[in-house]
């Protein structure tokens, strides 16, 4: 029972850290702004504020744009199945087909019975990664910020980080990670019970000795899914993605066994499948090492060393496709594939463009922001050579209060954007929309922009550390910058997701328009700081 406590909680933290190219979701507390009765004392003394009133008047911007949950889930759901499939293709799932397939087609009694014998285990199989998410759903019932708190924990940032890069060496063959025989044995001993109950032990089975292969995949895919603009329903959503496409196949081929002489043989090419998911595992094991650097500001894994790193991991690959490169369990290539050719010319290209995120942008005076890589990369400014605190060298702040002082010394609007270190949509927004010139523009010269990291894990001065009042219900004491802005933002404005902007008036008592979240489109994002303008000139 303590092994399978143990399989259990490794399998959890390699879910929790969660696919990382994922749109923000609004995830709202409740309905409309904090009314000034409801703020305490204590929110006062913190930020200087007692309430913040919602638009007045006509809202140039009109009403918050419903959000597209619903596209976001088929998204996280899509490339939980293209996880699967690559699972499959893994050699711990690929061989296992032919061996289920002959289980089924043997052992039952007649055509009826086999069928919905298959159907059945394709849907316990799904179950199984279904019900790892499960768990998650209780924490974010309980408390809101705590995806938010898992995704950007530090030490399990860390962790990740070690064992992403035990996983890579697994599938380069140096080594073979097997769960624990024992507990093995005695989920295979139980399939012999016969019935639908032995079929959920089979597909217990196949999810445990699988796990070397689909474990790391797994985590790959959801890495960054539980975070304030994910949430466990993304998780949920992934997972199903996931069981689905492994479960799929093992179900129709044992209904139509006749289609096994259309999958290609088991051979080499499988490990050559695995040797490419380690390069893919050594990649994104930087990422988790790049967001606890990121958040507790140690400066180890800036942008160009964390560009190198990736430039050096696709050069081996396009090596190894180009037979120049390969591991002990594999053997020379003598002849290469038009596959392995074409396969090597891709990882060659996109090695080279990786190697043009080293050139300088010259009109934001930062390293060439590369699209494909916002959120895993970390934000250009955050360089040895081009150091820049704020995106794209806009002047900003990173204190509300400061932050207000200057507006109202300016007499300009305030831009209030809720961001975070490790959020993937914030550097989305920040190099690919914050940089088109128009939008530059307003926020430089109309704007104050005050920007509140959320995630930030900078210890707050001791009178700052102090008992506050949940918006759900409950207490919890300030201990980190990230903390205070977290509730700032859920109590002030009743949402927890990120990125989030707010346009305000001045001194801050005053919503010039209705907030919005992820905006990726320039003109869309034009128009609400348009609106915002106007609003203030309307003052």
């Amino acid at each position: 029972m303590r092994e399978l406590n143990k399989i259990l909680l490794i399998i959890l933290l390699t879910v929790s850290g969660g696919l990382a190219t994922v749109q923000a979701q609004s995830s709202n507390l409740e309905d409309g702004i904090v009314k000034e009765s409801q703020v305490g004392t204590v929110e006062q003394e913190l930020y200087g504020l007692t309430s913040i009133s919602d638009v007045v008047g006509d809202d140039c911007n009109g009403s918050e744009p419903e959000e597209k949950q619903s596209k976001t889930l088929v998204g996280i759901f899509i490339l939980g199945m293209i996880g699967g499939l690559l699972a499959l293709l893994t050699p711990c799932v690929f061989p296992l087909i032919p061996l289920t397939v002959s289980f089924f087609t043997k052992g039952s009694e007649n055509k009826k019975k086999g069928f919905r014998d298959a159907m059945l285990y394709g849907l316990f199989i799904f179950g199984v990664y279904v019900l790892l998410s499960i768990p998650f759903h209780l924490l974010d019932s309980i408390n809101p910020d705590i995806l938010n708190e898992i995704s950007t924990n530090v030490w399990l940032n860390l962790s990740f980080f070690v064992i992403f890069l035990f996983f890579a060496f697994s599938f380069f063959g140096y080594y073979e990670i097997t769960m624990p025989s024992s507990l093995t044995n005695k989920i295979s001993a139980a399939e012999g019970v016969g019935g639908i109950l032995g079929i959920l032990f089979m597909a217990l089975t196949l999810s445990l000795v699988s796990f070397s292969c689909t474990g790391p995949i797994l985590g790959s895919l959801l890495a960054g899914a539980l975070s304030s603009d994910g949430g466990a329903w993304q998780l949920t959503a992934g997972m199903s993605g996931f069981g689905l496409a492994l479960a799929l196949p093992f179900a129709l081929f044992a209904m139509f066994p006749s289609w096994m002489n259309k999958i290609p043989k088991s051979g080499g090419w499988l490990n050559s499948v695995k040797v490419v998911l380690g390069f893919v595992e050594l990649a994104l094991a930087f990422k988790f090492l790049s967001n606890a650097d990121l958040v507790m500001h140690w400066g180890i894994l800036k942008y160009e060393l964390f560009m190198v790193l990736w430039i050096v991991v696709g050069v081996g690959l396009s090596l190894y496709f180009f037979g120049i490169v390969y591991f002990k369990h594999d053997s020379k290539p003598n002849n290469l594939s038009g596959l392995r050719i074409g396969l090597g010319v891709i990882s060659a290209v996109f090695t080279i463009y990786l190697a043009m995120g080293l050139l300088k942008n010259e009109e934001t005076n930062t390293f060439t922001s590369l699209k494909l890589l916002s959120g895993l990369a970390p934000p250009v400014g955050y360089s040895w050579i081009y150091p820049n605190d704020c995106p794209n060298d806009i002047n900003c702040f990173k204190d509300l209060e400061t932050g207000l002082a200057y507006a109202k010394k300016q007499n300009k609007p305030v831009l209030l954007d809720f961001t975070g270190y490790a959020c993937v949509n914030c550097r989305k927004m920040e190099e690919h929309v914050w940089s088109d010139q128009k939008i530059f523009d307003y926020i430089n010269d109309d704007y104050v922009l005050i920007s509140l990291y959320v995630d930030d894990k900078k210890e707050l001065p001791e009178e700052e550390r102090v008992q506050i009042e949940r918006v759900q219900g409950g207490k919890r004491k300030l201990r980190k910058y990230g903390h205070k802005w977290a509730h700032f933002q859920t109590k002030f404005f009743n949402t927890n997701s990120q990125p989030y902007y707010v346009l305000l008036s001045p001194d801050g008592k005053q919503m010039l328009n209705t907030a919005v979240g992820y905006t990726p489109n320039v003109d869309e994002y034009a128009e609400f700081l348009e609106c915002g303008l106007n609003s203030f000139k309307n003052l």
